[in-house]
């Protein structure tokens, strides 16, 4: 499959080099470019891509905005750019449902591993980045009187554990040596999970599955 990618940022400089380092892929193809959040919601609406490069701070409506449509229509995941680690931006992206994010000073390399992980259907955090990001949204949650989140009792025992390992930051390939199933299984789980919970991406099911632990 070639993944279909959209690039939005609002520099021409940062959207040609990422243009010219994932067109260069076999397997990739760049179907458009954005300089705005308004722009890259109608373009991922017309093109359709797979992933949405999104930047977070854009003219107009910002990158945060715009992942939140994105990922509310399904039109395709959002793999955030940023120049920044673990700020306020990246953590009010993931929890708009990006799929994760990744530096804009990442190698060549690791911008490709992050679009095929992404459009493969897995989060781009690292295990130990995805438990820092879990436990910084959990300590701002720390209300016990929350209500059951929204879904939880329809899980099965399965999507349970499944959910437990999302809560670890564990990837697909990870569940699937946990729990002894294929990681088709695992996705179908996954995707299962993200459904009857009403959230859009395994970060934020991590979320719930570490608020349900810290109860």
């Amino acid at each position: 499959m070639t993944i279909r990618v959209l690039i939005a940022d609002d520099h021409a400089a940062i959207r040609a080099g990422l243009r010219m380092i994932l067109d260069a892929e076999d397997d990739i193809e760049v179907v458009g470019e954005a300089a705005d959040g308004d722009v890259a919601v109608a373009q991922a609406k017309a093109l359709r891509p797979h992933v949405v490069l999104m930047d977070v701070r854009m003219p107009g409506v910002d990158g945060i905005t715009a992942t939140e449509r994105v990922t509310a229509g399904g039109l395709a995941k959002v793999l955030i750019l940023t120049t920044f680690d673990l700020d306020e931006y990246v953590f009010r992206t993931l929890r708009a449902g990006a799929s994760g994010f990744v530096l804009k000073s990442a190698s060549g390399q690791s911008l490709i591993d992050a679009v095929r992980t992404v459009a493969a259907g897995d989060g781009v955090l690292a295990p130990e980045v995805t438990r820092a990001v879990i436990t910084a949204f959990a300590a701002t949650n720390t209300d016990a009187a929350e209500p059951e989140p929204r879904g939880l009792a329809d899980l099965t025992e399965r999507e349970r554990e499944v959910l437990d390992c999302l809560g670890e930051g564990l990837s697909n390939a990870q569940i699937a040596g946990r729990l002894f199933i294929g990681e088709t299984t695992v996705k179908t789980h996954v995707s299962r999970v993200l459904t009857k919970l009403g959230v859009q991406s395994r970060v934020q099911a991590a979320i719930v599955a570490r608020e349900v632990r810290d109860r």
